[in-house]
């Protein structure tokens, strides 16, 4: 190790930790191990190397596609989560090159810039511990995006009610699929209550049109439910898909098929 570098690690164990340690990976280019690791155990993917006698650390694209072990790529990229990615790198001044995080180190404050670099790769991370309420955020997004990605806007209707029996909108449908002889009804399920709530919907618009409505029901997570409320709206819906995310090429095929 040069002396330069010798200074680097320094400045790293100072600022940052002393578990830090540089290894060669070949010209002007080291491997920065830390103690930092992923909610899985996984240390933190970061590389030390100059490019145009400027000093970088990067992770080479690593931490996203950790993320997408759980997640879609094209999930990262919009609603809560893509907020949540680009208040981090603005927070700590972090650019995304094309999906490789990284950070340019000013003058010789690398003990600072390694802080910063370690604080938003950390911060990113925390997409895996999203609060039951962001959960839910990111749910109702995923659901609304799937529906936009698959059918055409004018033939989709989201938050729709009955105008005619319905004016004051007591018994919404989260979107309504027209363009058929029978409409088809989709609800977005996340908990017990909105399952409740489709199942009175459906019920009372079964009582104006005099037949049951084509429906279809997605769940965030089917197996939270309670049994009670899911077998009850079991007896009414059409069609459910236990969970968007584990299901989102079947239900992208079943809206196909639907509209045509």
């Amino acid at each position: 190790m040069t002396s330069d570098t010798e200074y680097i690690e320094r400045e790293f164990k100072k600022k940052v930790c002393e578990k830090v340690r540089l290894a060669a990976e070949g010209i002007n280019r080291y491997r920065v191990f830390t103690p930092f690791v992923f909610e899985d155990g996984d240390h933190l993917a970061i590389v030390l190397k100059r490019e145009h006698a400027q000093w970088w650390l990067c992770d080479e694209g690593h931490t996203y596609m950790h993320l997408t072990y759980d997640l879609e790529e094209k999930d990262l990229q919009r609603g809560t989560r893509a907020k949540i990615i680009q208040n981090a790198l603005a927070a700590f001044s972090v650019v995304d090159q094309e999906g490789e995080l990284a950070v340019p180190i000013e003058g010789d404050r690398y003990g600072d810039a390694l802080y910063s670099f370690v604080q938003a790769i950390l911060k990113i991370s925390d997409l895996s511990f999203l609060s039951r309420e962001n959960v839910r955020s990111t749910f109702m997004e995923d659901f609304r995006a799937i529906i936009s990605q698959h059918v055409p806007e004018d033939r989709r209707s989201f938050g729709w009610h009955d105008p005619e029996h319905d004016p004051d909108g007591k018994y919404m449908v989260d979107c309504r699929v027209n363009g058929m002889p029978d409409p088809l009804l989709v609800y977005a399920l996340p908990n017990d209550d909105k399952v409740r709530d489709a199942t009175i919907s459906l019920l009372q618009l079964e009582r104006w049109r005099g037949k049951s409505p084509r429906s279809l029901g997605i769940f965030e997570d089917q197996q939270e439910i309670n049994r009670k409320v899911l077998a009850r709206f079991s007896d009414v819906c059409s069609k459910q898909f236990s969970s968007l995310a584990a299901n989102k090429d079947r239900v992208a095929r079943y809206l196909a098929e639907a509209i045509h």
